[in-house]
């Protein structure tokens, strides 16, 4: 079938869209085709009143990493003069700076850190528990638990199971890329197979902690690979819901940010691969993942990577999620993006001028309660449909 008749036909029978046909879709259909279809999937499975958006705060405890991502600003390799690793009160005081902006969630990330064994983390994790008791704790991405497992000797499993005992809440999504062999050979050759980040967030469900999935797309890679990646995620999902009725939250995408990084430099005037990806490129890869992840519930708008204008656009194709207060972000930052502050005011006007009522949340997507937004819906005119 021809796009159009794909989106016509998905449209009146709600059935699963295939790889071929998602692929024929990011192919060949128009962006306001896409964006269409993709808002009214959207309005099936979230309605068509609120976008979420949820306070908290980005803390990387260590930039010491052995990976060597091509892409990755952040990172410095073990010795390097710039090395750091928090301790435990210099963490606690960045939580507590988000408790008095009635923040919900730290998200923790590093990096693979040879010289920390398994006691830092628990003895973190319980510590900030203690202090914290009501800040959701989501932390270490799979290639850290991959990492933490190798210095200590334990399955990823076993690790899972220490950290959540010591009062992990969540494991985030980062580390993904894309999850297709060749293309992470290029841009990551040091982090291990795929299998192995779908492998780690399969138990990481199985134990029931919060996860969500991410994509960072734009290093040259195929259409095809791009609907791989969702597909690979798409079956865990299944899988996991059946098997653990729990999955991944939400899924989140972005285009690699490529000005002050290996990756980006190596790559700059060559011909052959065209990097990154612009807004309308961003908005179609938006709109198909919400049109193929049937079970995944939500799909969330970058504006850190895109700005809060692309992001309100974002959430008339597909997405139902504006993101973060993102009260500190240094990863995507490092790379060279300038778009990482946004107020709650900031982000609630974002989603009244595209039409919707601002709801806070949690990490388990619970709606909380909500200021009212200084700007309401009853003083903004309907937004006219976007065009390209």
């Amino acid at each position: 079938m021809d796009w159009k008749e794909i989106l016509s036909d998905i449209s009146s029978s709600n059935r699963r869209l295939t790889v071929s046909e998602a692929v024929e879709l990011y192919t060949n259909a128009p962006i306001h085709s896409l964006r269409e279809a993709a808002h009214r999937k959207r309005v099936t499975m979230n309605g068509s009143k609120e976008v979420t958006y949820l306070i908290d705060r980005n803390i990387n405890y260590t930039n010491i990493c052995t990976i060597n991502c091509q892409f990755c600003s952040f990172y410095r390799p073990p010795g390097h003069k710039e090395t750091y690793t928090q301790t435990i009160d210099e963490i606690s005081a960045r939580v507590a700076e988000l408790e008095n902006i009635e923040g919900v969630r730290i998200l923790m990330q590093g990096g693979v850190n040879p010289d920390l064994g398994i006691e830092y983390y628990t003895e973190l994790l319980m510590e900030l528990r203690k202090r914290h008791p009501s800040i959701d704790i989501d932390c270490f991405s799979p290639i850290e638990i991959e990492g933490i497992a190798e210095v200590t000797g334990l399955t990823t499993l076993e690790v899972l199971r220490e950290l959540k005992s010591a009062g992990m809440h969540g494991l985030p999504g980062g580390g993904a890329e894309i999850l297709v062999e060749n293309v992470r050979k290029d841009v990551s050759p040091k982090k291990g197979h795929p299998d192995n980040w779908l492998r780690v967030m399969g138990e990481a469900q199985s134990l029931g902690l919060i996860t969500s999935a991410t994509n960072v797309f734009g290093f040259g890679e195929s259409y095809e690979d791009r609907i791989e990646h969702m597909d690979r995620i798409r079956n865990l999902q299944d899988f996991s819901i059946e098997n653990y009725s729990i999955g991944f939250t939400s899924f989140i995408a972005w285009p690699v940010q490529l000005e002050n990084n290996t990756y980006g430099r190596r790559n700059r005037g060559r011909n052959k691969i065209e990097l990154g990806a612009g807004p309308t490129e961003y908005l179609r890869h938006v709109a198909i993942s919400r049109l193929f992840f049937d079970n995944i519930q939500h799909i969330q708008a970058s504006w850190p990577t895109m700005g809060l204008s692309i992001a309100q656009m974002a959430l008339l194709g597909g997405a139902d999620d504006a993101g973060s207060t993102m009260m500190e972000e240094n990863v995507v930052s490092a790379s060279g993006t300038d778009k990482m502050q946004a107020t709650e005011i900031e982000l609630q006007d974002t989603i009244v001028r595209a039409g919707f009522t601002p709801r806070r949340r949690n990490s388990r997507y619970q709606l909380l309660d909500t200021p009212s937004p200084e700007i309401g819906l009853e003083d903004m005119p309907a937004p006219p449909p976007t065009q390209f």
